[in-house]
């Protein structure tokens, strides 16, 4: 079935599905299972990227440590009572979870930590700008390969494509509102902004958006 109907990237609406895309999403076949794994583990790296960059982390990790700013949680724990605050949002929004939701979590935390040990961490605002604009290379591609496989997405991304699918609004333009909401709210809340962050905000939608065009024009299901 061929999602992309011509349409420009900036105007994707829904996640193209294509060869290695699932029709169960529990039980992948094994190149499913690789491309999940690849893109899953590129979604980490970028993410690993941002904060080897040291200017500025994601906007959802600005919220959470607004939010651990007013209340007894820890970063790490109020980015987990966040991701349940938004897979509730999922349930108007009719999005199925899967094994890509639960292997999400695990590869991408594997990844960070993997990734963080052999990156480099430049001294120059060029080299930082560098592994900034990587970053946000990296989670795009990665995106696009995870959410092709149609496995289920994470907690966010699942927000992304569900309002998308549901409001007809392209999924660049879903991402950068939500991202910016969550960069917002956190710098309300007192988190900490950098560039990276708002660099970051402003282009990763436009970036998810490009890889799923992308791959969905290479490796569309006939």
């Amino acid at each position: 079935m061929r999602v992309l109907s011509g349409l420009p990237t900036s105007q994707l609406r829904v996640v193209p599905r294509v060869r290695w895309s699932a029709t169960n999403r529990w039980r992948p076949r094994p190149s499913t299972l690789v491309v999940l794994l690849a893109g899953l583990w590129l979604f980490g790296t970028g993410e690993a990227l941002l904060v080897a960059s040291h200017l500025g982390n994601t906007p959802w990790t600005v919220l959470a440590q607004g939010v651990s700013r007013h209340t007894p949680l820890s970063i790490g724990a109020a980015t987990f009572a966040i991701s349940l605050v938004v897979l509730l949002a999922w349930i108007p929004l009719r999005e199925r979870p899967g094994f890509g939701t639960i292997a999400n979590a695990v590869v991408i935390a594997v990844a960070i930590d993997a990734m963080l040990r052999v990156l480099p961490h430049p001294d120059s605002t060029v080299g930082r700008l560098a592994e900034v604009l990587a970053a946000i290379v990296s989670i795009g591609i990665g995106s696009g390969l995870y959410l092709t496989t149609w496995l289920g997405p994470g907690p966010r991304d699942g927000w992304m494509t569900g309002l998308a699918r549901r409001t007809h609004i392209p999924i660049a333009t879903v991402r950068l509102s939500i991202e910016l909401s969550a960069l917002v709210s956190g710098w309300l809340l007192g988190g900490r902004v950098g560039l990276g962050t708002v660099v970051f905000a402003l282009s990763i939608g436009y970036a998810v958006s490009l890889a799923m065009t992308t791959v969905g024009h290479f490796a569309t299901a006939r």
